[in-house]
Formats: structure tokens, C-alpha cells, sequence
């Protein structure tokens, strides 16, 4: 048995209902961070990335594309798994709270005009699953019964 801070963390009520949010949501996310460390379907990478973010005020650009990358393909990883959803999770919510205001605020609600609405889903699935935790079926689960 884990120690109970440890039990607390991987601990969860949640079914199956955070199975069917954290795979999908794990998807999108590790997609997204593969866009930004590796150039994956059609992203710019670490350098283009971090050019990027440091002419929009994200410096020191490099940094913060390897660090958004990493919340993003490491964490989304984590959710597919179930492993250590909370802080995963977490991660990932902060990452989106990022995005939401330093990219998207300004242009209003609508994805259509690059708005903050596909980053508030997000926001709003990892905040649910920081809460929730992984569900019956994730790797927490397992290691929280041992």
C-alpha cells in the first residue's frame, strides 16, 4: 500500500465516466505538444514555436515552447494512461489558463476567429479530471490498490 499522501493522489471515485474524458483529452493534448517539440502534423517545432511565443511577449521563446510542449505531449501521455492524472492534469489546466490569456482572450469566444473557446473545453476537461482523478480504469488505480 502507498503512503496516504500518495493514496490520496492516485485515489479516485470517478468510474469509468474519466476513462471516456481522459483519453480523448489526452489525444488532443499530446498532439498539440508533439506539434511544439517535435513538428508533428504540420507544427513548427521547438524553434519555430519558440520564435513564436517570444514575439507574442512568451520569453525566453525556446523555454516556454519546451516547456508548453512538454505539459502538453508529457501530461497528455499521462491522461491517455491515467498516470498521476491529478498532477498531470493540473499541469495541463495551468497550461490552458496560459493560452486562453496570453494568445486567445482578445479575439472573444469563437475558434473561428482564433478565440478562447477549444482552450476553455480543455481548461474545463483537465480542471474536471485534476478534481476527479483517473477513474477505475487507469494506472492510478492500480498502483493505488497495492
Amino acid at each position: 500500500m502507498p503512503p496516504p499522501l500518495i493514496q490520496r493522489l492516485l485515489a479516485s471515485d470517478a468510474g469509468l465516466a474519466a476513462l471516456l474524458l481522459r483519453v480523448p483529452v489526452g489525444i488532443i493534448l499530446a498532439a498539440h505538444g508533439a506539434q511544439k517539440l517535435f513538428g508533428a502534423f504540420g507544427g513548427y517545432g521547438l524553434e519555430g514555436t519558440g520564435q513564436w511565443m517570444a514575439s507574442i511577449g512568451l520569453g525566453p521563446g525556446y523555454l516556454m515552447a519546451l516547456m508548453a510542449g512538454s505539459a502538453e505531449f508529457f501530461g497528455g501521455l499521462a491522461l491517455i494512461l491515467g498516470l498521476l492524472t491529478r498532477p498531470a492534469a493540473l499541469v495541463s489546466a495551468i497550461t490552458m489558463v496560459v493560452a486562453i490569456f496570453a494568445v486567445h482572450i482578445d479575439n472573444g469566444l469563437f475558434l473561428s476567429n482564433n478565440g478562447y473557446e477549444f482552450g476553455l473545453a480543455l481548461l474545463a476537461a483537465t480542471a474536471s479530471l485534476a478534481v476527479s482523478g483517473g477513474g477505475a480504469l487507469s494506472v492510478d488505480a492500480l498502483l493505488s490498490h497495492r
